[in-house]
């Protein structure tokens, strides 16, 4: 059975949250973080370390720490959101849920993190990027594998492919611009369409999808291809698939929430998470993503983005808050009734 995760949860998740620091907490830092739990927590832990600021970490998926902003536009109660795709990193600036901030480490980045930051009025900032793509188990899937988009198309890959849900996901929100860029608006949503006739779950996290396939609950999961490497240098049988006809990409980004109740420490925060040694801790925990600093190493095992065609993604269009509203309530409308 097919399961939908529509724009509800994203409601539902804004109930949840970290109560605010009185005065007397000054050397507190909330953090909001969008990736996996594993880097979160050794982000936090590293940054209380080197500074003494006690860091109240909630990760949610970039989708869901939106909505949070949102709902808690008039009484901020985090300081920092960390992680996630860009785009609602770009919707947030837009909407004044971020503030301005350019750290000293700007002119140590990687272009496309500077004109992340530039394109928002540097209310947010490129931490990371990696390509989006698939994976597929190869224990599975022996017999022509999948090199393409068209490919998850086939009939023998019916309730056998998951992808997240673009409400709650920036990955699957990535691949839904993806399309539209890659394809016309029309064909594209014709694509997911159709696609939607092999999907046997759209998950809430963008990562779950190659973690099901990782254990061979389902044979594809389309996801950014540095979570599928993830999988495959923990030993699961996974193959990264970077498709034929081109892919999107993502620049994880970084932003200070306005108004938080730590601005000293989000400023902290925000510089020491662009310095090399900060940008580092990805890799010593399983996340695969080209760091935004030029100093910091980018892993041995990390997609590189020069090895994937890329399209142009334009992150100002598909980052707006008219436009992203607009692809997310008609993937309601036409993918996600589907399942109802």
């Amino acid at each position: 059975m097919k399961t939908t995760n529509l724009t509800a949860i994203l409601v539902a998740s804004t109930s949840l949250y970290v109560a605010a620091p009185t005065a007397a907490q000054a050397e507190e830092l909330v953090l909001y973080c969008s990736v996996q739990e594993e880097w979160c927590r050794a982000m936090s832990e590293a940054f209380e370390r080197e500074t003494g600021i006690e860091v109240l970490m909630t990760r949610r998926s970039s989708g869901e720490t939106f909505a949070q902003l949102a709902a808690e536009a008039e009484q901020p109660r985090g300081d920092v959101w960390w992680g996630g795709t860009g785009d609602p990193h770009l919707q947030a600036a837009q909407e004044g849920l971020t503030e301005e901030y350019q750290s000293d480490e700007l002119a140590n980045l990687q272009d496309w993190a500077v004109r992340q930051a530039e394109t928002a009025n540097y209310r947010t900032v490129g931490i990371y990027a990696g390509g989006l793509g698939f994976g597929y188990n190869s224990d599975l899937v022996e017999e022509n594998p999948p090199a393409c988009w068209a490919d998850l198309l086939d009939e023998r890959f019916a309730d056998d492919v998951q992808v997240a849900n673009p409400n709650s996901s920036g990955t699957s929100y990535t691949m839904l611009a993806t399309m539209v860029q890659l394809m016309g608006e029309e064909e594209a949503f014709e694509y997911l369409a159709t696609l939607h006739n092999n999907i046997s779950q759209y998950t809430q996290s963008g990562s779950a999808p190659i973690r099901a396939a990782a254990t061979g609950e389902t044979a594809i999961g389309i996801v950014f291809m540095h979570d599928a490497v993830a999988q495959t240098v923990q030993g699961a049988p996974i193959v990264a698939v970077a498709p034929c006809e081109g892919t999107g990409y993502e620049v994880g980004s970084m932003s200070i929430i306005a108004g938080g109740p730590n601005p000293d420490s989000a400023r902290m925060f925000y510089d020491w998470a662009l310095t090399p040694e900060a940008q580092e801790i990805g890799a010593a925990n399983n996340s695969f993503q080209i760091p935004s600093n030029m100093n910091a190493a980018t892993p041995e095992a990390a997609p590189r983005l020069e090895d994937i065609t890329l399209i142009d993604y334009d992150f100002a269009l598909y980052g707006s808050s008219e436009e992203r509203t607009r692809l997310l309530e008609r993937w309601d409308a036409d993918i996600g009734s589907l399942s109802q």
